[in-house]
């Protein structure tokens, strides 16, 4: 398994071993924990179906060594944000470990994929719900990612020992420094900086960012950074510069994977003004809810450090909800959606309540955003009660059409020709999307298939595994391969059949509301 960013990957020099004081078992038996307390890895997770999560039994009967080379081999983050929020249900659950695999190892691969997918947090409350005593190589090198890329470095401190016996990382041994300072021993720590420098085992902005964070911990005086001398963010700049109050220059945020702006923005160590550039990115990854985005302006408005800008934004949000007649809210709405002829989609999911809150309105001007923008946070009750207001054939009506949890009947054919004003593609999408719901009668369906071009009928690898992890009920695979079939930069690159298919399964599997969620996000977002 790689280092994630080039996190600090060299081998940590071989300490003199020194003598052990002889403990016997008795006394040894009082620090360890009792056998019931101990975890088992046979049941994985930080997570149940109470916070959201899917159940443990997702991958029951899964041979566990494919579900590890999907997710080893799965490029994210998606383009889509509901595919990437139920995925993430399922690797955050306490899960059953499937046959044929460690259950650390497979903690591990389900950390490393969420780690992709910008979900630092949850990736590190997954590591975390293996005890240390059943760590292997292949979850101490993802642990030591998931710690730092959540802003963590003292949750090392129990894996740095071992961790640097089993890895031979650098990454630990410093780790070793810091968890010394931390326990009042300033000289082990400095020592151990000391060596690292005169052995060249790592380069010196690594080295004074863990003496900063050494520093911190033993009260010694403050040591300077210098970016000048760093030719990339990695995962160690990353995890240390924001545990201890360094901010990451913006140019090195502008070249790296959109899941470190995740990293970020869920950083608890990062003031609030410095996650406002990428919380709205972070919202149309998945890994921000609407809830969360809200609370956060709400905060930033009576933030004393927040520019200018960034307070005006909380205000804006404020009078979406609260100013004192529906055209005024509307109207704050708007000014959140900016000048923009296409609205990002961040802002969309930030405004999602505040759309519901709206009345039904006749004019409809702003309908295809305010039902795009419910839909961002699975509102489809209250994006439904504008089905007879808005214009016939709009992105608004389709996203209506294809999410509205009470919808009986199938539409004909024509209405699906009707949609799209040209835009070939997303009339594809909106029938690829109908059909996979169900939403259209099976000869409607082939006829479609054939004269839009949308091979609803073809068969690989892909469609073959996917229908059989649908007959066998294993609701973990398939949410993994739905998420395998949208391995692309953006909407636009997701072939239709491949939604047809995705939404299809979901809907077989009981996932139906997260089926209605996708395919409704295709027509908001393409």
């Amino acid at each position: 398994m790689g280092a994630l960013l080039d996190s600090l990957a060299s081998p940590a020099p071989t300490p003199t071993p020194s003598p052990t004081p002889t403990i016997d078992a008795a006394t040894l038996a009082e620090y360890e924990l009792p056998t019931f307390a101990r975890r088992s890895l046979s049941v994985v997770g930080p997570s149940g179906p109470r916070e959201g999560a899917l159940d443990e039994n997702v991958f029951a009967g899964v041979d566990g060594r494919v579900a590890e080379t999907l997710m080893r081999r799965l490029s994210a983050p998606l383009p889509s944000r509901w595919t990437s929020i139920l995925l993430r249900r399922v690797l955050a659950a306490r899960l059953v470990t499937p046959r044929g695999v460690n259950g650390a190892d497979f903690a591990a691969e389900r950390a490393w994929l969420l780690l992709r997918m910008g979900e630092a947090q949850v990736a590190r409350a997954v590591v975390q719900s293996v005890d240390p005593g059943n760590y292997t190589p292949k979850l101490y090198q993802v642990a030591i990612n998931a710690l730092l890329a959540s802003s963590d470095p003292a949750g090392l401190c129990p894996l740095a020992d071992r961790g640097s016996a089993v890895t031979g990382l650098g990454g630990y041994r410093l780790a070793q420094g810091w968890c010394a300072a931390l326990t009042g021993d300033g000289a082990q720590a400095s020592g151990i900086v000391r060596q690292m420098r005169r052995q060249r085992i790592a380069e010196d902005i690594d080295l004074k960012l863990a003496e900063k964070l050494i520093g911190a911990g033993s009260a010694r005086k403050a040591v300077n950074v210098d970016w000048g001398g760093a030719d990339r963010l990695t995962v160690w700049r990353f995890g240390l510069a924001t545990a201890t109050g360094v901010t990451v220059p913006p140019d090195y945020l502008s070249y790296v994977g959109p899941q470190v702006r995740g990293w970020l923005a869920t950083s608890p160590a990062v003031p609030a003004t410095e996650r406002a550039g990428v919380i709205d990115q972070a919202a149309t990854l998945g890994v921000i809810s609407n809830a969360a985005l809200v609370d956060f302006y709400a905060g930033l408005a009576d933030d004393d450090q927040a520019s200018r800008g960034q307070a005006a934004i909380g205000n804006d949000l404020r009078n979406a909800y609260a100013a004192g007649d529906e055209g005024q809210r509307l109207s704050a709405i708007r000014s959140l959606w900016g000048d923009d002829a296409r609205t990002p989609y961040g802002r969309l999911v930030l405004t999602a309540r505040a759309a519901a809150r709206l009345p039904v309105m006749s004019d409809g001007r702003d309908a295809d955003r305010l039902v795009a923008s419910m839909l961002s946070a699975g509102l489809d009750r209250s994006a439904a009660r504008w089905r007879d207001a808005v214009k016939q054939d709009s992105d608004a009506w389709a996203m209506i059409v294809l999410s509205d949890p009470d919808r009986q009947g199938q539409l004909a054919y024509d209405q699906v020709t009707g949609y799209g004003s040209g835009d070939a593609f997303k009339q594809r999408m909106f029938f690829a999307g109908l059909a996979g719901l169900g939403r259209l009668a099976r000869a409607d369906i082939e006829k479609g298939a054939e004269a839009l071009d949308v091979r609803v009928g073809q068969h690989n690898a892909w469609t073959e595994a996917l229908d059989q992890a649908v007959a066998d009920e294993q609701t973990g695979m398939v949410v993994l391969l739905c998420a395998v079939g949208m391995q692309t930069g953006d909407w636009r690159g997701v072939p239709p059949q491949a939604l047809y298919r995705i939404v299809e399964a979901l809907r077989s599997v009981g996932l139906d509301t997260e089926a209605r969620m996708i395919a409704a996000e295709a027509i908001a977002r393409t």
